[in-house]
């Protein structure tokens, strides 16, 4: 697979100054959610956890029918939910440009119903967008790499309107951070966030 950053060169993006006179309503709107299904949700969290700009990525499920879904509802394909990330990021530091290429970068968009090990329809590549505006970026974003061939295989990211978005139980948020040394962190996600780390080196939260 080609390196999308070959082709394409991130944005320089400002950062608000400290004694800025902006009131609480202003800073407020400057604020936008995105959802995002790029297989288990810990991956996915972890990494944009630690991209700045965004102020939370919260563990959850989209895209299905019925209310109220539960992990054990999810995990068995049919219920027609992804697990979700929903990403609340900060417009002036930021972007959904960013937030995309991030996405594409550290997941494969190309592979059906799956990511590696984990397969099913729970782990689908997509984007649940709930503006016209965010399926129009994506579907730029996508149009582009496959204009550059960025992939060999066709990319196969759904987009699907967002209808309503279900936190997931408290044990699944920051799972990654809180769980480094299970086998799972260190074999499927770790080498997620090393990726990540290196391309997006200057993009990245500062270490508390």
């Amino acid at each position: 697979m080609k390196n999308i950053f070959l082709i394409v060169l991130l944005t320089s993006f400002g950062m608000f100054g400290q004694n800025s006179a902006i009131d609480k309503t202003k800073k407020q709107s400057n604020f936008e959610t995105i959802t995002l299904a790029g297989g288990c949700y810990w991956c996915v969290e972890a990494v944009y956890e630690n991209l700045i700009g965004v102020k939370s990525a919260v563990s959850g499920y989209a895209g299905g029918k019925i209310a109220n879904p539960t992990y054990e509802d999810v995990s068995t394909g049919r219920s027609g939910y992804a697990e979700v990330v929903q990403i609340t990021y900060d417009k002036k530091v930021t972007n959904l440009d960013e937030i995309f290429k991030v996405f594409f970068t550290v997941h494969d968009p190309t592979t059906l119903n799956r990511q590696g090990a984990d397969v099913g329809t729970q782990y689908r590549s997509a984007i649940f967008y709930k503006n016209e505006a965010q399926k129009k970026a994506a579907q730029t974003i996508i149009a582009a790499m496959k204009k550059a061939g960025i992939y060999d295989s066709p990319i196969v990211t759904t987009l699907e309107p967002l209808t309503k978005f279900y936190k997931a139980e408290d044990y699944h948020q920051n799972y990654y951070a809180n769980n480094k040394s299970q086998p799972y962190c260190q074999m499927v996600i770790q080498p997620k966030m090393e990726k990540f780390e290196k391309l997006f080196k200057s993009r990245l939260k500062k270490k508390k």
